[in-house]
């Protein structure tokens, strides 16, 4: 008798509807069984009452054939919408991406000159590259579920009861491989990432590439209406000279600055690019930025001061001390070195601006706002000169 819970067991001699095929090793009859315990096809004597495999789970072995059969037909049909997805992902999805990186590289072609573009073009460049990576995965898996599905359907088309059913493992490892290779999904960290372009290193390429190119090029000189009575202004309107005592040739008007040592350039900006370098090795105390033309000219509080007030943002150094000013607002700036010449780039499409020592092509300071405009270079001397690099 068979043991409490074998599966029902077949009559001693081959299984209905068998064919002639492969013999028992044991018993010498016709494998027409299959043991799902040992997962191998076995004969009727292995299955009866003496056999080993008695107290087994037993089946017809054609009826285990056409369950694999429609299992293989199942996965065939998965593998087919698999293929499709992936096929209509990399036509659409990624193109799509791809040309939309190849886009934006081109946008920044025109954001900034030549130089700089090289550096910027190849990151977008570099993530349309990450999108042909992408596109090469996804016609690797399908050139992988393509074999698997010919492989199965070969199997199916060319493989009797017996041979199926010892190719089993085969089939297992087969399906076992398309379900590892997972679905295109749409993902966030596939997209364009516009922050990608701005990094600390490309920053310093950029501010490289922009001053190399534009100094020199923007003709930045002293607006002399408002140069402080405290300062001496130069012939060619581009140095600056600090006074200990007021200069009475100045005539005072509305434009001058009459207590901080202060001047505004006569240059203004509303839109682009621009840049410009000042020599300040002689200097032990001064301050260089951009200020608003709002910014108030007479008297000696905060709203006149230079970094003190809501109308001028400016790198200043007083003595071995150095910092970015706001508002009101300072921020110290632990500088290794006192630069010789300070690089100042104003970028008002990109609302930023940058203050930068190109002899140790180091990004001092940079600073993101949407600035009012017209700007206007701004200066302060109150320790020997500062000049505008021509």
């Amino acid at each position: 008798m068979a043991a409490a819970g074998a599966g029902p067991q077949p009559e001693p001699g081959p299984a209905p509807g068998s064919e002639p095929g492969a013999l028992c090793p044991e018993h010498g009859q016709t494998l027409g069984w299959f043991c799902s315990s040992e997962r191998r096809p076995v004969c009727a004597a292995c299955a009866g009452p003496g056999g080993r495999c008695r107290e087994h789970r037993v089946r017809r072995a054609d009826e285990h054939a056409e369950k694999l059969r429609n299992k293989i037909v199942d996965q065939c049909e998965r593998l087919q919408l698999q293929s499709a997805g992936i096929t209509k992902y990399v036509a659409e999805v990624l193109l799509g991406k791809n040309q939309q990186a190849v886009s934006t590289a081109s946008v920044a072609r025109e954001l900034v000159i030549q130089q700089c573009l090289r550096e910027r073009e190849q990151r977008c460049l570099y993530k349309c590259h990450g999108g042909e990576e992408r596109g090469a995965h996804w016609a690797e898996a399908l050139q992988k579920l393509n074999t698997i599905r010919t492989s199965l359907v070969d199997m199916l088309t060319h493989l009797d009861d017996h041979e199926l059913i010892q190719k089993e493992q085969e089939i297992f490892e087969r399906t076992e491989e398309a379900e590892g290779i997972l679905d295109p999904q749409e993902s966030e960290k596939l997209n364009f990432n516009e922050k990608c372009t701005w990094s600390p290193l490309l920053t310093q390429l950029w501010a490289t590439a922009v001053l190399g190119s534009l100094s020199g090029t923007e003709d930045v000189r002293i607006d002399e209406r408002t140069v402080s009575p405290f300062l001496q202004l130069s012939d060619d309107r581009r140095t600056l000279t600090f006074n200990a005592k007021k200069t009475k040739a100045c005539a005072d008007g509305p434009e001058r600055f009459d207590h901080w040592p202060n001047a505004l350039a006569a240059t203004s900006f509303q839109t682009g690019l621009h840049a410009w370098l000042v020599n300040v090795h002689n200097s032990c105390a001064y301050k260089v930025g951009v200020a608003s033309g709002q910014l108030p000219r007479k008297g000696p509080g905060n709203d006149c001061r230079l970094g003190y007030n809501a109308f001028s943002w400016v790198f200043s150094r007083y003595d071995q001390e150095f910092r970015f000013s706001h508002n009101g607002q300072h921020q110290p700036l632990g500088l290794l070195r006192n630069p010789a010449q300070l690089g100042v780039l104003l970028d008002l499409e990109a609302k930023e601006l940058l203050f930068y020592d190109p002899a140790s092509g180091t990004v001092l300071y940079t600073y993101h706002t949407v600035f009012p405009t017209p700007l206007f270079p701004v200066f302060a001397v109150a320790d020997q000169t500062i000049s505008i690099v021509h």
